[in-house]
């Protein structure tokens, strides 16, 4: 089998059963485990895959800068939006994630919402400008181009002063063993010290997020309250998705 068609075959795998286990395809295919993880190498370094121990996930598709993630799945991410400003309650302190799934958040928020929303998303933050009657507070600083938010000890150090009722959060990969990840090390820091801020962590992701892992751990799956997904996202991974215990919740 030529090297092409190996790795056809295994972005088939990967897409029929949502990850690969290399001893398994060594056997199958009679070739050597060496082969296969080489294989698997070069699609990582491709970014088709996410190499884990003994094989690979499938790469989130959430891995453009955030104008080209503003055309994916826009449909969707106005029902996780909609999900989302409807968990927000009055005098609540409310932490917003950056990226294109909060945004939608901020346009379906009630302009006569009294509220507190704590952001590292400058862009979010701009969004919710015409929202008077919620106070903003922004958590400054490096700018990480990639999702447009800020990141660094100063991001983190601000988080352990806050005590937010909910955040809610986003990320790249949600996968039933791999749990909730981002592609970058210190936005996956932040993430996690905000959730530790919050009594109730609430992730929105759409269909190009599930299944999915990128490379650095935000949390288990078993650590956030709820996961908000469509309602049209596929049987097979609802179904993982909710063997792990968390309370899933469709969008529709």
């Amino acid at each position: 089998m030529l090297t092409s068609q190996r790795k056809q075959r295994i972005l088939q795998r990967l897409q029929r059963d949502g990850q690969v286990v290399a001893k398994a395809l060594s056997d199958e295919w009679g070739i050597s485990e060496d082969t296969v993880r080489r294989d698997l190498r070069e699609l990582a370094a491709e970014g088709q895959l996410q190499r884990v121990h003994g094989g690979a996930l499938p790469a989130s598709a959430a891995v453009g800068d955030l104008r080209l993630r503003q055309q994916l799945a826009p449909d969707e991410k106005r029902l996780l939006g909609q999900a989302g400003a409807a968990l927000v309650r009055p005098g609540q302190v409310v932490i917003l994630d950056g990226g294109t799934t909060s945004l939608q958040v901020v346009q379906h928020l009630p302009l006569h919402l009294h509220a507190t929303v704590v952001t590292h998303s400058p862009v979010v933050a701009a969004a919710l400008a015409g929202h008077v009657h919620i106070e903003v507070l922004g958590l400054g600083g490096r700018l990480y181009r990639h999702s447009m938010v800020h990141v660094g000890a100063s991001v983190v150090e601000a988080a352990g002063r806050l005590r937010a009722d909910l955040f809610l959060m986003g990320v790249t990969g949600v996968h039933a063993e791999a749990g909730l990840t981002t592609g970058d090390f210190e936005e996956a820091a932040v993430k996690r010290a905000l959730h530790q801020r919050a009594a109730e962590t609430v992730v929105l992701a759409s269909s190009d997020k599930l299944g999915a892992a990128s490379p650095f751990t935000v949390a288990a799956l078993g650590d956030i309250t709820t996961l908000v997904v469509p309602a049209t996202a596929p049987g097979r991974i609802q179904q993982e998705l909710r063997a792990t215990g968390v309370d899933l919740v469709l969008a529709s």
